[in-house]
């Protein structure tokens, strides 16, 4: 029996994933929860053998608590499911230690199956997906300038981030222009949205 915790903040989506996993012989939810706070309390309590999180939870998204659960409970394998899987988010999640990667509109007889094969050690992917992942350009800024694009994607001015990383605002605007460059980008708005397409963000 594979023991499954299911992390959905919709009420609807997440009844309907267990209802699916639990009409499985070999299946069995031990675990819902609503919100990524949520996934490693639950996890550390019931022990699940896999958990199937949605990515894009509001607040602690899925990938984020994906890594913790990780770190936390290493004997659970994850499988995320996302409304708009992009090769560039499945190449981040795998390099967090995820081992599942499936669009929301699989079919439930796949993602059990997908369940299975993730429980022996096998990664589950679209094979589509997996071939983009690997095509997907590795992210072209340095550590500094990801930190930068990361609060500028949080809604930070310059005058902000400069506070926030005990920057000058020139040496800001100086690395947002690298960014624009590195990217392709005609704004920090665009370079943010190319940023997170590609998995970098």
């Amino acid at each position: 029996m594979i023991r499954i915790l299911v992390a959905e903040h919709l009420p609807l989506i997440r009844r309907g994933l267990v209802a699916s996993l639990d009409g499985e012989d070999d299946l069995r939810v031990v675990a819902d929860v609503g919100s990524g706070e949520d996934i490693v309390p639950a996890a550390l309590e019931l022990r699940p053998d896999a958990a199937v999180i949605d990515a894009d939870l509001p607040g602690v998204d899925g990938l984020t608590a994906a890594a913790r659960l990780g770190e936390k409970a290493p004997r659970c394998r994850v499988m995320l499911l996302s409304a708009q899987p992009s090769p560039g988010h499945v190449k981040r999640a795998f390099a967090a230690g995820v081992l599942g990667y499936l669009s929301i509109e699989v079919a439930p007889e796949h993602l059990a199956d997908g369940i299975r094969r993730m429980a022996t050690g096998r990664r589950v992917v679209d094979s589509e997906l997996a071939v983009a992942a690997l095509e997907a350009a590795d992210c072209p800024l340095t550590p500094r300038e990801h930190e930068v694009l990361r609060l500028a994607a949080g809604g930070g001015r310059s005058k902000d981030i400069a506070a926030e990383l005990g920057l000058s605002v020139g040496t800001v605007r100086n690395h947002l222009s690298r960014i624009l460059v590195k990217t392709g980008a005609r704004n920090s708005v665009d370079a943010v949205r190319i940023a997170t397409d590609s998995g970098w963000l």
